[in-house]
């Protein structure tokens, strides 16, 4: 069973920028897609990116220009880079992979508080 770690989690200023990178212990060209959900108390998981195996990606409306996604093959690791952010960021983001086999598979999150 593959784990996916994230770290870069933690308290942040809202203006500030953080980083939150996801580390799979195997090989990520073993993902067609790769990417970040989040979930604030109270709140449905939604997206916050998605990569795909050729760099392309994805932006729900609300997040684009704020939030950069990234894989790094390499590294078996996919990052997410936020700017500017604001105490609403505030919430749980999960890493999150899926095979080509259609199968999805979670991290276990790491918490992002920003403070006003």
């Amino acid at each position: 069973q593959v784990q996916l770690v994230e770290s870069g989690g933690g308290l942040v200023r809202a203006g500030e920028s953080m980083r939150l990178s996801c580390t799979a212990s195997e090989s990520i060209f073993s993902f067609n897609v790769m990417g970040w959900y989040r979930q604030a108390p109270g709140n449905q998981r939604e997206l916050v990116a998605l990569v795909g195996s050729d760099d392309s990606t994805e932006y729900p409306h609300s997040m684009k220009g704020r939030f950069t996604i990234s894989r790094d093959n390499a590294k078996n690791t996919v990052n997410l880079e936020m700017h500017h952010v604001q105490p609403d960021d505030t919430a749980v983001y999960f890493c999150y992979v899926r095979r080509e086999t259609g199968e999805g598979l979670w991290g276990r999150g790491t918490q992002v508080t920003v403070s006003a």
